[in-house]
């Protein structure tokens, strides 16, 4: 098995895909002698490099050094520095690459809603339009869940999704709030959808119900509680049951794999993200765009010291200019709430053996392949484009995750080198970078892509999980399901009033 890899021969760095110790020799790169232990996922100094001295990952500069590295020495973020500073100005220079579509185009197994759109699970899902009915709408999935387990139908789960927003909300940030939760009311998992509003809030049913006015009336409710005469929860309930009796009847039928609207995230990323998750996302995406599908990257600070990769794969001027704006206006974002914009990575990805914030860009880019950017979607705003689409969104996990689906994705793909339990309001599927944390966290993690860095060959790999994710989005539940974890996470941006 190899124990460490330079990715690019331009690379002055290479990575440690084990731990290694102080004085083992690595013969493959003129015999360089170690001089400390380099635990895995670190990078190790290939030549003798000096203060100044940029550092090679990827092919492309991360930082520059603050320190001198000897030949075999360990480089953190201990000694980098990011090379990255302000806004930028970009020119278009396009280098596109054509997917091929799919000689053989695949079905799977979904729910064809009235809409048109098609889900991978059948669910009822009741939503809080505010905070203060939290409560309310807890207790109503909980009793409808308690009466029907016994007989589901096709539904396969009934969920209430509290949330803190809704009221005290001025501007951009109430806007948010309120489209996130009536692109929840259009999202094909849900084959039904009961609002639990209060009747004081910012929120107003009044108005809120203008962005839901095209749903299906059957299958999406609302109920207004200061105007209930009696139990709110007993009236919930009687609506509940209602949406439950149709959406119990429904049925999976054959449709293309062209249907899938996929999420790609990363988060408590490691030096093996780069390596092995994310680069099996990217094969993965390419594959899904040759299907006819769609995949959507978010995270947008995530692109900052990448981006011009992603300009220059735009299919045209007009998303090009399109994607100057997400990159600058989310800097813009940082720098009017007084913030560095690249105060990043965390201290889970230092210690996972990311260094600056160059570092992880290249790394995170590299989850949506080589495919052509088709499209650069505002937050809250849904897909109308297959092929690759970007997404502003922060790159938090559960918020970013919750734009994913917002967006109409109806599963995500999460890598991550240090794990997490958590779980959205779709299907949030966990692949691990490196196989000593999917041996420890069974319950967490659904796929290992650390076998990539044991030598398994990334085409083997891919095929094991193109087949992992089509037995998801047929019907098999990820870990987070297993375990009921289902949440959702707004992003906030303003005045609380």
């Amino acid at each position: 098995m190899a124990r460490y890899i330079r990715i690019n021969p331009a690379d002055n760095v290479a990575v440690a895909l084990t731990d290694l110790s102080k004085g083992e020799c690595l013969h493959e790169c003129a015999d360089l002698i170690l001089a400390q232990d380099i635990p895995s996922g670190h990078k190790i100094a290939l030549e003798d490099l000096h203060e100044g001295d940029n550092i090679i990952k990827y092919g492309f500069p991360i930082g520059h050094l603050t320190a001198d590295a000897p030949k075999g020495s360990l480089v953190d973020h201990s000694c980098i520095k990011t090379n990255l500073s302000g806004l930028l100005e970009y020119s278009y220079n396009p280098g596109l690459k054509e997917i091929a579509p799919a000689d053989k185009p695949l079905t799977f197994k979904g729910f064809r809603r009235n809409s048109g759109e098609v889900g991978i699970r059948n669910q009822i899902w009741i939503i809080p339009t505010v905070g203060c009915v939290n409560g309310a709408a807890q207790a109503i999935a909980a009793r409808l869940m308690q009466e029907k387990s016994s007989d589901m139908g096709s539904v396969d789960a009934i969920v209430a999704f509290p949330h803190n927003y809704g009221c005290s909300q001025l501007g951009d940030d109430h806007e948010n709030t309120r489209k996130v939760l009536a692109d929840m009311a259009h999202h094909p998992n849900a084959g039904g959808v009961l609002f639990v509003s209060l009747g004081c809030e910012n929120n107003q049913l009044s108005t809120f119900r203008n962005l839901i006015e095209d749903c299906d009336p059957l299958r999406v409710r609302a109920i207004e509680c200061q105007k209930i005469e009696g139990d709110e929860v007993e009236e919930g309930l009687r609506q509940a049951r209602e949406i439950f009796d149709i959406c119990s009847k429904d049925v999976r039928t054959d449709v293309p794999v062209a249907e899938l609207k996929v999420g790609l995230k990363c988060g408590g990323s490691d030096g093996l993200s780069g390596i092995t998750a994310n680069p099996l996302l990217g094969v993965f995406s390419d594959w899904i765009v040759a299907q006819g599908g769609t995949t959507v990257l978010t995270e947008v600070p995530e692109m900052f010291g990448a981006e011009t990769i992603l300009m220059n794969r735009c299919q045209d001027e007009e998303t090009f200019a399109k994607t100057v704006s997400l990159i600058n206006d989310f800097k813009e974002y940082f720098m009017k709430n007084n913030q560095p914009v690249y105060e990043n990575p965390s201290p889970g990805n230092k210690a996972g053996g990311i260094s600056t914030l160059e570092e992880k860009s290249l790394g995170c880019t590299q989850k949506c392949g080589s495919s052509i950017v088709r499209d650069v979607l505002k937050y809250g705003e849904r897909l109308k484009t297959k092929g690759l689409n970007l997404l502003s969104s922060p790159g938090n996990d559960l918020v970013a995750s919750t734009a994913l689906a917002a967006s109409g994705c109806q599963i995500v793909l999460f890598t991550t080198g240090r794990g997490t339990p958590f779980g959205s309001f779709v299907p949030t599927m966990k692949i691990s970078t490196n196989s000593t944390l999917a041996a420890r966290k069974k319950g967490w993690i659904d796929f290992n892509a650390g076998v990539i860095a044991e030598d398994e060959p990334m085409q083997k790999t891919a095929e094991a999980f193109i087949e992992a994710v089509l037995d998801v989005v047929n019907g098999k539940p990820v870990r987070s399901e297993e375990h009921g974890i289902r949440e959702i996470a707004i992003f906030k941006t303003g005045v609380t009033l």
